[in-house]
Order: C-alpha cells, then structure tokens, then sequence
C-alpha cells in the first residue's frame, strides 16, 4: 500500500537507539517498495537471493548499499562481489577464501560478518563460537586481502519466550568482547554486532546490537 512503507519505515527509524543501525529487509518484495523506502532516505537493505538482488541492483539507484544476508553458496560470489556492500553471514573458512578470490578480480575489499550458530535451532547456519575461535585462531583469514571482517551477527531462535532470546544475544555480544579483545583489538572497523529482526529487534538493541535486520514491519507481509 502506497504510504504504508514510508510510514513503518519512519515508525521503526524512531524506535532504534542512537548507535543501532537499520538493514531495511527487501527480499521478496518489489522494487517499487524498495523506491518508496529509497525515497524517505533509507539506503542500505538486505536481501538474501542472488538473482533476485542482481535484479534490483539493476533497477535501483546506484547508492544503495546492498547487504547479502542469507545463506552464500560460494558457487554464486561471483555474482554479487562486484557491488555488494556487506554479505553479513559468512559461515567457514572456504567462503572467506572464495570472497577474497572474487573481489580481488574486482579490485574490491568486501565487508563480511561472521555469523554464529547460537539458537537452539538446527535450522539455523552459523559457526559455534567454538568453531569461530577455530577459524581466527588458525589465522589464515590475515593473510585474505580482499575481505574486511567487520563484526559477527546470529540469529535468535524464533520463539515467544523473550527472555531466552536475550540470553542468546547476550552470549554473542560477550563473545564479541572476547573476539575483539583477542583478536581486532586495534581494528576500528571490527565493530558491528549484528542481530535483531521484526519480532526482537527491540530486545536486540537491548543486547548491544549495531545492526538490526528488519523486513516485515517495514514492507508487510512477503510477495512470493
């Protein structure tokens, strides 16, 4: 509905805190609703489906900055290296080299996050923090030139009990503390702690996200 989007938009604009930051969730939804966000000053959104955002990224202004936030095959970089702003859930190593390998055919630096494995779902992707450790404790990731890893996001589990999704987000944000302290410590640009969506963002902001990832109180509910 013509207005609908400008208004959620601004709605939720004014309930986020000074420092938390908003990834406007366009998947599924036309680019017209995209515009209409545009046009009230919203530039960075998120999609998570490699052709559908090749599409958008063709009709849509140039200045957008486009988040990948789903899953990445490492088969399908290629496609969106040349432009994406950010692809926020890099899962292992292998997508890390991949990414590194295709923006430097670009002669890009791509900003990532590292997505943990938290909630208590199977569905979700992620790394444990165990397995997170791992990985930058091995180091290869200093030697990738071509990828700038910029902070961590999760998911919550999707449930009502609010009160386990706090606990969720506060294990990522310790985590955070201890991944920055041990590793980034002089990294300025290692500083997004990325969770939060429509149904917790609020909790999120509560829990020292930077970066809240919201679609359906903004655009509705989803055109397949």
């Amino acid at each position: 509905m013509e207005g609908d989007v400008r208004r959620n938009l601004h709605q939720v604009l004014d309930s986020l805190p000074e420092g938390v930051r908003l990834v406007a969730v366009s998947k599924y939804h036309p680019a017209e609703s995209i515009a209409e966000a545009y046009d009230e000053g919203q530039r960075v959104f998120g999609e998570s489906h490699v052709q559908e955002l090749q599409a958008k990224h063709a009709a849509l202004p140039a200045d957008i900055e486009w988040h990948f936030i789903g899953h990445l095959q490492t088969n399908k970089v290629k496609y969106i290296v040349p432009y994406v702003a950010m692809i926020d859930a890099v899962d292992s190593m292998r997508l890390l080299r991949e990414i590194d390998r295709q923006a430097a055919k670009c002669d890009r630096v791509v900003n990532v996050l590292l997505e943990l494995h938290i909630a208590a779902e199977e569905t979700k992707y992620g790394l444990t923090l165990d397995e997170c450790r791992a990985l930058l404790d091995a180091g290869e990731w200093r030697s990738l030139g071509h990828v700038r890893i910029c902070g961590l996001m999760m998911m919550a589990s999707f449930v009502d009990d609010m009160e386990q999704v706090r606990r969720e987000m506060l294990t990522a944000a310790d985590f955070f503390d201890e991944v920055k302290a041990k590793y980034f410590a002089n990294d300025d640009t290692f500083c997004e702690r990325s969770w939060g969506m429509s149904h917790d963002y609020r909790v999120a902001c509560e829990c020292r996200s930077t970066m809240v990832r919201i679609g359906t109180t903004i655009f509705g509910e989803r055109v397949y």
